[in-house]
């Protein structure tokens, strides 16, 4: 740690970014076969499409614009649509029409988890959702990269600080979804690996137990939470947090492009 708190002292006075998960996903009640919510989100507005049913058991589906009201829900009017029958070509845009019928709040309790909570024609429902994973996600390849980080709640205050590395990454994912991940970093002249238990959350992944062992300019054997781990069209990123055995807190995010 100490290679990476003599940088720090010169970004102290930098603040970390603290912005919240990405919940656009596919979202359910695992218990409740045969609905569910896509969450698309762009920025702190979310685009909701509800899969229900209706009072006579045929299928409907609501649009809901849900905007984040700044104490960790989003929420906003829920929608009914029409249109032109998807068989009649061309399609006649003078038949579109919209009407407002109630409203959504979708309330994260997790990156994984939410309570969603909808009304329609004053029929209030409120069900516990959770992404829903289709299929496997490959995360491994070779990456470079960059990684902010911050050491929290040190027993000696003089250690708390914030970091910035870059560094290549190496990311091996087993058929038994034992994923490790070797971090090179460039100013830490440190090698750190994270390896353990991929679970799966549709587009995320976690590892709530991995090990941490770092040698070289850092030179340790810890454990780490690694969450939202999520691969994109260019790379990689997510988070991780670990309770260091001197007192400290380590909290990092990091991101990676493909090499």
């Amino acid at each position: 740690m100490l290679k990476r708190l003599l940088f720090a002292v010169l970004l102290s006075a930098a603040a970390l970014g603290a912005r919240a998960a990405d919940y656009t996903d596919i979202w359910w009640n695992p218990a409740e076969n045969g609905w569910g919510v896509n969450l698309v989100q762009s920025d702190n507005f979310i685009f909701a499409t509800f899969f229900v049913y209706g009072p006579n058991n045929q299928p409907i589906w609501y649009a809901g614009n849900l905007n984040a009201d700044g104490i960790g829900n989003y929420t906003g009017g829920l929608y009914l649509t029409t249109g032109t029958y998807f068989g009649t070509v061309p399609y006649n845009p003078a038949q579109w029409g919209v009407t407002q019928v109630g409203t959504a709040t979708f309330t994260p309790t997790t990156a994984y988890t939410g309570v969603l909570t909808y009304n329609v024609s004053g029929v209030t429902v409120t069900k516990n959702i959770q992404r829903q994973t289709l299929t496997a996600i490959v995360l491994g390849g070779s990456y470079v990269g960059g990684q902010s980080g911050e050491y929290v709640s040190c027993p000696d205050t003089s250690l708390n600080a914030t970091y910035i590395d870059t560094y290549t990454l190496s990311v091996s994912q087993s058929p038994a979804s034992v994923a490790t991940f070797t971090f090179d970093y460039d100013f830490a002249n440190a090698t750190c690996t994270m390896s353990g238990t991929l679970e799966q959350h549709g587009q995320l992944y976690r590892i709530p137990n991995a090990t941490y062992q770092c040698t070289g300019g850092l030179n340790f054997n810890e454990t780490a939470t690694m969450y939202e781990i999520k691969a994109t069209a260019q790379g990689i990123e997510g988070r991780f947090t670990s309770n260091l055995s001197d007192g400290c807190t380590e909290n990092a995010w990091f991101s990676a492009v493909l090499r």
